[in-house]
């Protein structure tokens, strides 16, 4: 199979490069691994929703719709949104398709999936981050008996009823899990590398958007960006923390040094015993399929242009990993900018 654009990746960044695509006349295809539409979005926790309006966390083209009653829409309604915008454009979608690898040839890179091979003039990786969970090595948590696992696996907090629970990671993820299961489980212990920055009640991530998209366009037309507000990691206190915040839950201890079978060591000797860890740590790019390209730097990225396109091999694109591969590129906000610019670098 020989086509001009092979997409990489289903979700929000690979629905907004579809969207611009279809307007260019090349022949693409996006190979998706999930069975169903809607990227990571499905495997995220029952009770997730976005912090910012339905208004502003669209893909480009159609409006979201605004969730019944108000609020922020829930993971539910971001599924149904996504799914919806596939159809809607009739983007032209092969799952389940995991690609393996993309390999350089003479005239085109060759992209492998389990039971497909393809040629592209040009590959745009969107594969995301949430396949590539990280947990930081810690002495012990080997030896550790109770249960561990990453925020990508967590479910619901009924789960933890009755346990002692410490709660890892001091972003949006691990302060909505905590104020959550902190209702079900026996004990439940925050614990953050630094201190926990909570944004005023009044701010959400529309807000947050707008001040970092100011940022970004006064940094490129040489103008003092304006006052530092928050960023796109800080706490969002929408109403489950504002409501752990109330019954005084949102208190964060420092790391501890070590696991033990059934416990946590902090430097100072003080052990809090625990059932269970949920590992609010954050992602790494999911970019193993890239490893035949050698672009993948030893940090883990790839270098890029302003626009994504690879500086080793111009074939090449990424699209919604984070701010190096885009301002704000990873949020439902922020993607359609970055979708565009690799858009019309493919079509170039």
């Amino acid at each position: 199979m020989r086509l001009d654009v092979l997409v990489i990746g289903d979700g929000q960044a690979g629905l907004a490069a579809g969207y611009f695509l279809c307007r260019t006349g090349l022949v693409f295809e996006i190979w998706d691994a999930g069975e169903t539409p809607g990227g990571a979005w499905p495997r995220a926790w029952d009770s997730m929703t976005l912090f910012s309006p339905a208004a502003h966390s669209s893909l480009p083209g159609w409006p979201m719709p605004a969730p019944e009653g108000g609020g922020y829409p829930p993971r539910d309604a971001v599924v149904a949104y996504l799914a919806a915008c596939e159809a809607r454009y009739a983007l032209p979608v092969r799952r389940p398709r995991r690609v393996t690898a993309v390999r350089a040839g003479t005239e085109a890179l060759v992209v492998e999936a389990e039971g497909a091979t393809a040629q592209a003039r040009h590959v745009i990786s969107a594969t995301g981050t949430w396949a590539a969970p990280f947990i930081p090595e810690v002495p012990g948590r080997a030896e550790f008996r109770g249960v561990q696992l990453h925020s990508a696996r967590y479910r619901r907090p009924e789960a933890f009823a009755g346990q002692s629970v410490l709660v890892v990671g001091g972003g949006n993820s691990g302060a909505q899990i905590l104020a959550e299961v902190s209702r079900h489980a026996a004990s439940c212990t925050w614990i953050t590398e630094r201190e926990p920055v909570f944004l005023p009640d009044d701010v959400d991530g529309r807000v947050l958007f707008e001040r970092a998209t100011a940022r970004w366009q006064a940094e490129r037309e040489g103008r003092p960006p304006p006052r530092q507000l928050g960023g796109l990691g800080n706490i969002v206190a929408v109403p489950p923390v504002r409501e752990a915040r109330a019954r005084g839950v949102l208190v964060a201890r420092p790391p501890f040094a070590r696991l033990e079978a059934d416990a946590a060591v902090w430097p100072d000797g003080t052990r809090i015993p625990a059932d269970a860890i949920i590992w609010c740590t954050g992602f790494r790019p999911a970019l193993s399929h890239l490893a035949p390209l050698g672009v993948v730097e030893a940090d883990g990225l790839v270098r890029v242009d302003e626009d994504g396109r690879s500086l080793r091999e111009a074939r090449l694109w990424l699209l919604g990993y984070g701010d190096w591969t885009g301002m704000a590129s990873a949020t439902l906000a922020g993607v359609t900018r970055a979708a565009r610019a690799v858009a019309r670098g493919v079509t170039g």
